[in-house]
């Protein structure tokens, strides 16, 4: 097998479980250096624990790898710079940050509190935020330095922001701007030697258990294993992807796909009395596609209101 990462150095948040550990033993696998950063934290984020993060250090190390632990959390800003710092000590520079960290506090916006709000937020999105500023920070300063650079970010968004699923206005807006993030930081990075990219994975883990039906036979369990989530984030780790940037790729046991962004539809000429715009918006809505569902096709979306 050839490996698509050899001697490149990697830093995986969120790795002591589910997809982060996925991706951090197929980074070894194909010969990437590892720091297995994960706080050891609930499902809701609360507490912390090196433990699961230790645990795949040493399977990488059994592997022949080469791997450390790391315990910042991801929304400390300082934290994430040491997180930084601490891959170029162990292992002499950076080439992969995969932001992968994330927690879980489901409740319908009526219910939501303002901590409940808070703390989806901070660990999605200024956990994706902090790494990739300091991580760009590094490259940027190498960059200049005139030091060939070849650096790679894959964030992590999910199929509830970019499509939108009931009782996850927190988690799906964070996982929206996550997707907006990486289209945006592509555009600024790339005259440093750094893409950025997003996978908006479907898995069975820690995080996804509860919210659906339990898989009902082996082969089903199979086809929602975190596993399937991690050829395409190593993929996009290596220096072959290096053409590929501000895409986001939806990952499953059932499909690997690329999804599409926002596009302008149906247009009309401005309108400067709103009393008139009941049938030119319907016009417009006549001659849209629909939102697209949870499956990411047109027309799937629950209709708001439709329950009641």
């Amino acid at each position: 097998m050839s490996r698509l990462c050899e001697g490149r150095v990697a830093i995986v948040t969120g790795a002591g479980r589910g997809i982060g550990r996925e991706h951090a033993l197929s980074l070894a696998r194909h010969g990437a250096k590892v720091v297995v950063n994960d706080l050891g934290g609930a499902v809701d984020g609360t507490g912390d624990d090196l433990t699961p993060a230790q645990s795949v250090v040493a399977e990488i190390e059994a592997m022949g790898g080469e791997a450390i632990a790391n315990g910042e959390s991801v929304s400390d800003f300082a934290g994430a710079e040491r997180m930084v710092q601490a891959a170029v000590e162990a292992f002499g520079d950076l080439h992969i940050l995969i932001n992968n960290a994330g927690i879980l506090r489901d409740r319908m916006l009526s219910n939501m509190t303002e901590a409940e709000w808070d703390a989806v937020v901070d660990v999605h999105l200024k956990g994706t935020f902090a790494p990739a500023r300091h991580a760009v920070g590094y490259w940027r300063e190498r960059a200049k330095a005139g030091e060939p650079v070849s650096g790679r970010i894959v964030n992590t968004t999910s199929v509830s922001g970019i499509y939108g699923n009931p009782g996850q206005t927190n988690y799906g807006a964070a996982k929206a701007g996550i997707a907006a993030f990486t289209q945006i930081a592509a555009l600024e990075v790339a005259r440093y030697g750094v893409t950025v990219n997003a996978v908006a994975p479907v898995a069975l883990t820690r995080m996804t258990e509860n919210l659906g039906p339990a898989p009902e036979s082996d082969e089903e369990r199979e086809a929602r294993s975190p596993m399937w989530i991690a050829p395409i984030a190593t993929w996009l780790a290596s220096e072959e992807a290096g053409h590929v940037s501000g895409r986001v790729f939806e990952a499953s046991g059932q499909f690997l796909a690329v999804a599409e962004g926002w596009v302008r539809g149906p247009t009309t000429d401005p309108v400067d009395d709103p009393t008139q715009l009941g049938p030119v918006v319907a016009s417009l809505l006549d001659g849209a596609r629909p939102n697209s569902g949870m499956n990411g096709q047109p027309g799937t979306w629950p209709q708001p209101g439709a329950e009641r």
